[in-house]
């Protein structure tokens, strides 16, 4: 294999100087028309390859974001990187979307080499388990960060220290569950399964709060709660369920379900449907989110839309364009109800 073409190399085939040929290919200042075609000729003659580390050192590399998240196939995560990509496009910067497996490890892998490559902000987004572990790991994130001259944006997570420069973009996640719930509440049921509560997680917990609220709210006694489930996700969501139904027999002593998520709430209608359940003459169930499949699933799914999309774009959106940060900046949108077909009023008694 032969040795690596260098900038010299370009210069000399161009039979310009080395600063002459640097200036053409990082376009950062203005040259003669007639370097410029020799040099990009020599450039394409040579398959001259440009250095992105050099570039990043001095400062005229292609500015970057990265958006980190667990996993491409959610719905909710997917739509946040697309408002990050979007709002990055339309800004003339390149988006980097990786994936973490939810792995901390991994997590702080990619946030260094971003720092390394000078990359201008750092999304990190979805919910999680915070402990002194994660609040130390934002804090050293955020510092670096900031360092380095970039930003660390935390969205849709919790709000780090008061001396941490972060930037943090959520959505009223606990407003969410306490409005579908009162929607619940407001068509006469009382008996109602909170489906999909998993304790110490950031995205649950609030969503466990919201719920809790509104049974207050509403007059009903903290015995009224129904927690169930572990977490989030289809095979829960119909496994829950089925305990559920095993444990009355098929004659459900509850009258309404909260999903803790859509796809949750499309499962556990699939585990009713087979015991011969209609949803909702029977039971009426509400997701959260307003991913895709609340509106495929029969009936349509009443649930809680997120601003995905936005809490994206207003990631991107403040790290370019606001002042260096001290401490954490929170910016907060809001969510509303999608009301569809799958809550039935009860009777008045």
């Amino acid at each position: 294999m032969g040795e690596r073409v260098t900038i010299r190399d370009v210069a000399a085939r161009a039979g310009v100087s080395v600063a002459t040929a640097s200036r053409v290919l990082s376009g950062t200042h203005a040259t003669s028309a007639g370097a410029r075609t020799k040099v990009l000729r020599a450039v394409k003659d040579l398959d001259y390859v440009i250095n992105p580390h050099a570039r990043a050192l001095a400062g005229t590399g292609r500015k970057t974001v990265a958006v980190l998240i667990s996993q491409v196939t959610s719905p909710f995560y997917a739509k946040v990187a697309q408002g990050v990509e979007e709002e990055s496009a339309k800004r003339d910067r390149l988006c980097l979307v990786c994936t973490t497996g939810g792995d901390p490890a991994r997590e702080l892998a990619v946030v260094q080499m971003m720092r390394e490559q000078a990359a201008e902000a750092v999304v990190l987004v979805g919910g999680v388990a915070e402990d002194e572990e994660y609040r130390a790991r934002m804090a050293q994130y955020a510092q670096a960060l900031a360092a380095a001259g970039s930003r660390l944006v935390l969205c849709g997570r919790p709000t780090p220290a008061p001396d941490v420069p972060a930037i943090v973009v959520e959505y009223d996640n606990e407003a969410g569950a306490h409005a579908v719930t009162s929607h619940l509440l407001g068509a006469g049921h009382r008996e109602i399964v909170l489906l999909g509560y998993e304790p110490g997680h950031t995205t649950g917990e609030a969503r466990v709060a919201g719920y809790l609220k509104a049974l207050a709210d509403h007059g009903l006694p903290p015995s009224a709660a129904r927690l169930h489930g572990t977490h989030f996700s289809r095979i829960a969501g119909y496994e829950v369920m089925r305990g559920l139904l095993d444990a009355c027999d098929g004659r459900p002593d509850f009258t309404a379900v909260v999903a803790g998520d859509d796809e949750s709430a499309a499962a556990a209608m699939r585990a009713l449907q087979e015991r011969g359940l209609r949803v909702p003459e029977d039971i009426s169930v509400v997701g959260y989110n307003d991913d895709p499949v609340a509106a495929e699933v029969t009936p349509r799914l009443t649930t809680v839309h997120i601003p995905a999309e936005e809490l994206g774009r207003t990631a991107v959106r403040l790290a370019l364009d606001g002042p260096p940060a001290t401490g954490p900046e929170r910016h907060v949108l809001g969510t509303h109800i999608v009301i569809r077909e799958s809550v039935r009023p009860l009777p008045r008694v």
